[in-house]
């Protein structure tokens, strides 16, 4: 499972890492980021959540 996220549409919202932040973090432009492109099996269910949970829909996972 990999995860993506279309920086240029993220609100910069907060929902992605703090949702799953073994994937996402906020970037040092206060941007989220994915860090953690291969998602760690013990973290699919949290990512796909996170990609639910995004307001402007920019994350995914497939």
């Amino acid at each position: 499972m990999k995860a993506s996220l279309d920086r240029s549409g993220c609100i910069s919202c907060g929902l992605c890492p703090q949702t799953c932040p073994e994937v996402f973090r906020m970037g040092d432009d206060g941007v989220a980021e994915v860090y953690q492109e291969d998602v760690p099996k013990d973290a699919q269910e949290k990512a796909v959540e996170a990609q639910e949970g995004c307001p402007v829909s920019v994350i995914t996972v497939e």
